[in-house]
C-alpha cells in the first residue's frame, strides 16, 4: 500500500526537531558576538554577500546583513546577473509567451529596482548594492565555454552587459571579463566576509557564482573568510513550504556531509527579512511559497563548500 504523505504538524515537529538539534542553542547571541562560526560582527566587518541574482540575498543572508548593520559594520551586495531570464516572470509579468529582448530587458529593470528596495530595508546603501549584469541563465557557460569567445543571452540577446545600471556596462560576457569584474568588486569592498552559494546547488547561475567566489578568493588568499548557502538544495526543500513564523529551517538534502552553522535570527531581523522579501514582487508573483520557506528563525552557513 503506498504511504500516506506526511501531516503538516508533523512536518513541523520534524522541522523543529531538526533545527533544535542542528542548533545547539535556543536563542541568538548579542550582535557583536561571534556567531555561527563567523568572525565576530563589529564595526570594523565588512560583508559581502555574492546573489546571482535579485532576492538570493534576502533569502539565505537577511539575518547576518541586519546583524552586519546593526553591529556597525558595512554591507554590500554584488549580483552576477540581473534575473532577466525568470521565463515564468516574464509570461506573468511582461505577458510574453515568446522569448523578446526588450521584456526581458524591462523585467531585468524591475527586477533590479526590486533589489534595491529590497536591500535598502535590510540596511544597504545605495553604494553597496553593486550589479555585474551577465546573462541570467548561463553564468555557468562563461567559465567553462566562454571564457574568451563572447555568450550572446537567448534572453536579454545580448553579447555584453547592457544595462546602464550595472557597474560595468558594456563589458563583453565572457568568463575572463567576469572574473575581473568580479575581482573589481573585491577590490572596492575588501570584504572581511563573504557569503556565496555553494557550488553544491542544483542551479547551475548558483554553482558557477560560488565556483568563481571560490577561484577570486583562492587567488587572494580570503578563501577561509567564505561561508556558504544553498537556495536549490533538492527536490521539495525546503521543508514545510510557505511562512511559518518560528520555525528553523531545516538542512538541505544537497548539502548532506557539510554541517552548517545556525545563525538564528531575533524576531525583529525575522520581519524585516520578510518585508525585504516582500519587496520582490516579480518573484512573489510567482513562487510565493517557495521563497517565503526561507523566512525562518535561521540561516545556515556552512565553512566548507563540499563534503
Amino acid at each position: 500500500m503506498p504511504h500516506a504523505s506526511p501531516s503538516l504538524p508533523a512536518l513541523l515537529l520534524a522541522a523543529l526537531n531538526a533545527g533544535a538539534a542542528l542548533a545547539g542553542a535556543s536563542a541568538p547571541p548579542g550582535a557583536a558576538t561571534g556567531i555561527a562560526g563567523l568572525p565576530r560582527l563589529e564595526a570594523a566587518t565588512s560583508l559581502l554577500v555574492v546573489a546571482p541574482h535579485p532576492d538570493d540575498e534576502t533569502l539565505c543572508c537577511a539575518g547576518v546583513m541586519q546583524r552586519v548593520v546593526r553591529a556597525g559594520g558595512r554591507v554590500s551586495v554584488v549580483w552576477i546577473t540581473s534575473g532577466d531570464g525568470s521565463e515564468l516572470a516574464l509570461l506573468l509579468i511582461e505577458k510574453s509567451l515568446l522569448r523578446q529582448a526588450a521584456k526581458a530587458r524591462d523585467l531585468a529593470a524591475r527586477r533590479m529596482r526590486e533589489a534595491r528596495a529590497a536591500t535598502a530595508l535590510l540596511g544597504v546603501p545605495a553604494a553597496g548594492q553593486l550589479f555585474l549584469g551577465y546573462p541570467d541563465g548561463g553564468v555557468l557557460g562563461l567559465l567553462t565555454d566562454h571564457r574568451v569567445r563572447a555568450y550572446t543571452s537567448p534572453f536579454n540577446g545580448a553579447a555584453a552587459v547592457p544595462y546602464a545600471q550595472a557597474l560595468f556596462p558594456g563589458h563583453p560576457y565572457t568568463g575572463e571579463s567576469l572574473e575581473r569584474d568580479f575581482a573589481a568588486v573585491l577590490e572596492r569592498v575588501r570584504p572581511t566576509l563573504i557569503l556565496a552559494p555553494t557550488p553544491l546547488d542544483t542551479h547551475p547561475d548558483h554553482r558557477a557564482a560560488g565556483l568563481l567566489t571560490i577561484a577570486a578568493a583562492t587567488r587572494r588568499g580570503m578563501l577561509p573568510q567564505v561561508r556558504y548557502w544553498i537556495v536549490h538544495g533538492g527536490e521539495g526543500w525546503p521543508t514545510p513550504r510557505g511562512l511559518l513564523a518560528g520555525v528553523p529551517l531545516t538542512p538541505a538534502p544537497r548539502m548532506r556531509g557539510v554541517t552548517p552553522d545556525v545563525f538564528w535570527l531575533e524576531p525583529a531581523e525575522e520581519d524585516r527579512k520578510l518585508k525585504a522579501l516582500e519587496a520582490y514582487d516579480t518573484q512573489m508573483r510567482v513562487m510565493a511559497p517557495f521563497l517565503l520557506a526561507f523566512v525562518r528563525t535561521t540561516e545556515l552557513l556552512a565553512s566548507r563548500a563540499q563534503p
